[in-house]
C-alpha cells in the first residue's frame, strides 16, 4: 500500500508541476561483435532500476553470438534481426549505439542518418579520414548526432586536468603532452574470438594498437589544443609479437608537431598492466592523471607535487548511455571529447600516422 501511495504522490508532484514522467530512451543495438557491447547490455538487462534508455531491437547476423550473450545477460531473442535495416524498421529506436567492426561504421550512418536516428559509435569514429568525411557530411545534411565513445571522456581526471591547465591556466602555455593507453594484448587478457577476429585485422580495425589505442590520446590532445589541427603527424610502429599479431602492429607512437606544443602518444598492446593516463606540461607546472579519478600536480611555487582527487562531478557524466539519452532530450549540452568536431581531426591524424608508418616519414597536414 505504502508502494503505491508513493508513486501516487511523485506522479502527483509531476503534474502540479508540469512535467511528465520522463520517458526512457529508445535505442537500437548495431552489432555485438565488440566487447564493450556487454556494458550497455548490463546496464539495461541486468541492472535494477534504470530509466535512461530502453534497447528496443538488437542487429545482429550471428544468431550463435547473439544466443551466448542472450544466455548471459537475460534479454530475448525477439529482439535480435539479421539486419540493421529490419531492426530499424521493426523497431523504430530514436538512436543506436554501434558495437560492430569501425570499418562498418559508416554503414551504420549511411542506413540511420536519413532515416533520422542518432549515431553513437565506439571510438574510433572510422577507419579513414574519407569515411569519416562521408559520416560528417551525412550527419550535417539529416541534423542528426554522431557520437564516439571512449572510456576516458568519463574519467573526472582528465575534465580535472583539462581545468587545470586551460580554464585555470594554472601551469602556462601548453608545451608538451604525453599520453599512454593499452594493456598487456587483446589475447592476452582473454577478449572474445569475435571481437578478436575484427581487432587484429588491419582492414576491419585500421590498424592494430596505433588505432585501437592511439585514438585515446589523439582524442585527449585534440580537445586540450581546442581542435587545433597539427602541423605534422610522425609514427613508428612494431610487431612485437608477430606469431600472435601477424598483420597488425602491436605497438605505436605518435607524435604531434604543433606550433609551439608536442604530443607524444604511446598506444600499446605490450604494456605490463592496463593503463589509460596522460602528463600535460606547460611553462610553470604540470598535470599528470593517474587514472580515473587520481592525479598529481606540481604548479610554479610547489616544492614538489601534490596528490589530489578528481570528483564524479568534475566530468560530464559518468555512464555514456545516460549521458546519450540526456543529450538527445535536450537535457545536456554536447561534450567535445565525444564530438564530431573533434573526431574527424583524430581520424585525420590517425589515418596519417599509419601513412608516416609505413613510408618512414613524417606527413604534413593540409593547411
Amino acid at each position: 500500500m505504502a508502494r503505491y501511495l508513493l508513486l501516487f504522490l511523485l506522479l502527483s508532484a509531476q503534474l502540479v508541476s508540469g512535467q511528465s514522467p520522463k520517458k526512457p530512451l529508445r535505442v537500437g543495438i548495431v552489432g555485438l561483435e565488440h566487447d564493450h557491447v556487454n556494458g550497455i547490455l548490463n546496464k539495461v538487462f541486468r541492472q535494477t532500476g534504470q530509466t535512461d534508455i530502453e534497447v528496443v531491437g538488437i542487429a545482429e547476423p550471428n544468431r550463435e553470438l547473439a544466443e551466448k550473450l542472450a544466455k548471459r545477460h537475460g534479454f530475448s531473442m525477439n529482439l535480435v534481426y539479421p539486419t540493421v535495416a529490419e531492426m530499424l524498421d521493426k523497431t523504430k529506436p530514436e538512436a543506436v549505439t554501434d558495437f560492430s567492426r569501425i570499418v562498418n561504421h559508416k554503414k551504420t550512418v549511411d542506413i540511420c542518418a536519413p532515416r533520422g536516428i542518432h549515431v553513437m559509435v565506439e571510438k574510433p569514429l572510422a577507419t579513414t579520414y574519407e569515411d569519416a568525411k562521408q559520416m560528417a557530411a551525412l550527419a550535417k545534411k539529416h541534423n542528426i548526432q554522431l557520437l564516439t565513445n571512449y572510456e576516458t571522456t568519463w574519467y573526472s581526471s582528465n575534465h580535472k586536468a583539462y581545468a587545470i591547465a586551460n580554464t585555470d591556466k594554472s601551469i602556462g602555455d601548453l608545451r608538451k603532452i604525453v599520453v599512454h593507453d593499452g594493456h598487456q594484448g587483446p589475447k592476452e587478457i582473454g577478449v572474445s574470438n569475435e571481437f578478436f577476429s575484427w581487432l587484429t585485422d588491419p582492414v576491419a580495425n585500421g590498424a592494430g594498437a596505433l588505432f585501437d589505442f592511439g585514438c585515446y590520446g589523439t582524442n585527449l590532445s585534440t580537445w586540450l589544443m581546442h581542435n587545433q589541427r597539427p602541423l605534422s603527424v610522425m609514427a613508428v610502429t612494431q610487431q612485437i609479437k608477430p606469431d600472435i599479431y601477424p598483420k597488425v602492429d602491436d605497438e605505436g607512437t605518435i607524435i604531434l608537431t604543433y606550433p609551439k606544443t608536442q604530443t607524444i602518444i604511446q598506444g600499446s598492446w605490450n604494456w605490463p598492466f592496463g593503463r589509460k593516463d596522460m602528463e600535460v606540461y606547460g611553462q610553470t607546472g604540470y598535470v599528470f592523471t593517474v587514472d580515473g579519478s587520481r592525479m598529481r600536480v606540481r604548479l610554479k611555487d610547489d616544492k614538489s607535487e601534490q596528490a589530489i582527487q578528481a570528483n564524479q562531478a568534475d566530468a560530464p557524466a559518468t555512464d555514456p548511455f545516460a549521458y546519450f539519452a540526456r543529450l538527445i532530450h535536450g537535457e545536456t549540452k554536447p561534450d567535445e571529447l565525444t564530438s564530431l568536431e573533434n573526431n574527424l581531426i583524430v581520424v585525420e591524424i590517425l589515418d596519417a600516422a599509419r601513412q608516416s608508418a609505413k613510408t618512414g616519414k613524417a606527413i604534413k597536414l593540409p593547411k
